[in-house]
Parts: C-alpha cells; sequence; structure tokens
C-alpha cells in the first residue's frame, strides 16, 4: 500500500502554523509527515484512520499525533452533499520543538510525556474536547504572542486529561509502558525485541528481570494493566497489520512474521480483534487509499513514496486558511 508523505506548510522560523478548513472536503489520501499534528473535526461524522486503527466518530473528533503516524479522516458523504457546515482545524509543530534546555524543565514533563505518547495516536473525549475547541477555534485568529500563550495552555489541557484513549496499537508503533520502574522497561525492551519468535514464553521474560514466573505475571499485569499473553498478542496483531499495509506478504507469511506458529490460530485472533480477516483488513485500507490526482486541490501537498527522497517544491499555496506563528 502507498503510504503518502505530506509536505506540510512549517517553516523553520515556524513555532506552529495552524490549517482552518470549512466543509472544503476530505480527498486525500492516507498519508503520514514528520510533524506533529493536532486534528479537530466539528460538525461531521465519518471514519477516521490512525494507523491499524479504524474508528466511527460522530460530530466531533479530536486526536493528536505523532511524527510519521498513518492517518486519513474521511466525512459521510451524504453530510457533506447536503451542504451541511463542518470545520476542520489543524495545528501542525516539529518534531524538535520541545528538544530544547528550557522544555526539559519539570514544568513541561507532562507535555513531553504526552508527545512520546502520541506515536499511537491519541483521541480526547467529552469535556476534553469542549474545553480544547474554543482553544483551538482563537488561534485560527493571529493575536500576535498570545497565540503562543494559547497553544501551551491547549497542551497543557490535553497533557492533563483524564479522557485520552490511545488508538493505534503498541505492536503497530511500539512505545514504552507508562511506568518508570527499571525492571518494567527492561521487561518490555526484551518482549519488543522477541515477539515475533513463536517460541517466547513468559518464563524467558521472568528470567530476564529475575523473577518467577508467577511473580513475573501478577508484576507484569501490575503495570501493563493486561496478562503477558494478551500484550503479547495485541504486539502480535498489531505488527501483523503494518506488514499487510507495507508489504505484498501472504497471510501466511505475515503470520510467521509476527510470531505466530499457527496459520489457523492467527486468523481466528485477528479476526476475533480487528472484526475482519486478514485479507478484508488488507483490502479495506486499499479502498481507503484510492486518490484522484487530478482533484488534488493544493498540487505536491501528497508525494507517493517512490518520490519521498525527491527535491520537491513545497506548494505556494494550501486550500484552507493557514496562519504561521
Amino acid at each position: 500500500m502507498n503510504i503518502y508523505r505530506e509536505i506540510t506548510p512549517l517553516k523553520s522560523q515556524d513555532v506552529f502554523v495552524v490549517l482552518d478548513s470549512l466543509s472544503n472536503g476530505f480527498d486525500y489520501p492516507i498519508h503520514n509527515h514528520p510533524e506533529y499534528e493536532l486534528n479537530l473535526i466539528a460538525g461531521i461524522s465519518g471514519t477516521r484512520i490512525v494507523g491499524d486503527s479504524t474508528e466511527r466518530y460522530t460530530d466531533f473528533d479530536l486526536v493528536l499525533l505523532g511524527p510519521y503516524v498513518y492517518h486519513k479522516w474521511d466525512g459521510d458523504r451524504e453530510l457533506q452533499d447536503s451542504g451541511q457546515p463542518y470545520r476542520v482545524v489543524t495545528i501542525q509543530f516539529a518534531m524538535d520543538l520541545f528538544s530544547g534546555q528550557m522544555f526539559q524543565k519539570e514544568r513541561f514533563l507532562k507535555i513531553r510525556k504526552l508527545l512520546q505518547e502520541s506515536g499511537r495516536g491519541i483521541k480526547f473525549q467529552q469535556k476534553t474536547f469542549e474545553e480544547a475547541m474554543p482553544l483551538m477555534l482563537s488561534l485560527t485568529e493571529d493575536k500576535g504572542f498570545y497565540n503562543l500563550i494559547e497553544f501551551f495552555q491547549l497542551l497543557d489541557l490535553l497533557s492533563n486529561s483524564t479522557e485520552a484513549v490511545t488508538l493505534a496499537s503498541e505492536g503497530f508503533s511500539p512505545r514504552g509502558l507508562r511506568s518508570e520502574s527499571n525492571r518494567i522497561q527492561v521487561a518490555y525492551a526484551y518482549i519488543l525485541k522477541h515477539f515475533t519468535d513463536s517460541n517466547l514464553k513468559i518464563a524467558d521474560v521472568a528470567e530476564q528481570v529475575h523473577m518467577s514466573e508467577s511473580a513475573f505475571s501478577h508484576f507484569f499485569q501490575k503495570y501493563a494493566f493486561r496478562s503477558f499473553t494478551q500484550f503479547l498478542i495485541d504486539l502480535r496483531i498489531g505488527h501483523a497489520c503494518k506488514i499487510l499495509l507495507d508489504s505484498d506478504d501472504t497471510v501466511s507469511q505475515v503470520s510467521a512474521k509476527s510470531g505466530f506458529n499457527n496459520l489457523a490460530n492467527f486468523n481466528r485472533l485477528f479476526k476475533k480483534y480487528r472484526s475482519c480477516t486478514p485479507v478484508e483488513y488488507r483490502k479495506r485500507y486499499l479502498e481507503k487509499n484510492d486518490f484522484d490526482w487530478t482533484k488534488q486541490v493544493t498540487p505536491w501537498q501528497f508525494l507517493p513514496a517512490k518520490n519521498q527522497g525527491s527535491s520537491i517544491v513545497q506548494p505556494l499555496a494550501y486550500s484552507t486558511k493557514l496562519i504561521h506563528f
């Protein structure tokens, strides 16, 4: 499957950019980019793809995306054709924005953790959305330095949210567990390195942290909020999804490369956790990836994978209201 690279309008002198679109359609392919992106959609329902997650959203949506996460939003065609107004506000900022010395201070700790976890995509719901929306709409108007204050207020709000839900599975975009425990980090690193080995057992991981199998089982459940077996399945299914999208491997090859030693078991578990077969999953994404280049509103905004290494001139204009801060 082609994953298109978006050429974002962010410039080296920008802190962030805001794109504000009113009823402008969703005619773009599944894509990614190295910038962080916070996307707000209001007034329409549709389907959202983030990594290996495909979900319906209704009336509104607010999602933070980390660098290079595959994503695409669709709006229900009947709602678009009806003329119902809707709005999409997108904020994009660079990967290294928070790498400076000031942002290593303790006050920015929660924001840094938020950005670390955004590699799987984070959905914010209910009260968080209601509080974030006015801030994001305010950022669509240039008020000078005050916009920077609002930007940090927005990230602070999101970093303190208790209504945040990760979207892509850990196997699709592996990230560390939310814990400062050195022992669980050692265990997690070992699992990430070996989860594609069909012979991996809980005893192998327990040995790495010098614990009995029984003690490690309880220890892991405490920190991972699920059993070792469930965690391993989640990793392998997520990894299988990525291979299905990134390659032409057969289902049997995908199964073996993801750590399953039994094709029938792989198919059964995949259908249980993705509500479709591997073949149906791949087909669904390929259909979503159809893109009519003749209708691209902003030429050269999206590049096929084979051209991503080329020197391409950034678009001179974008199809939405664009503000540089």
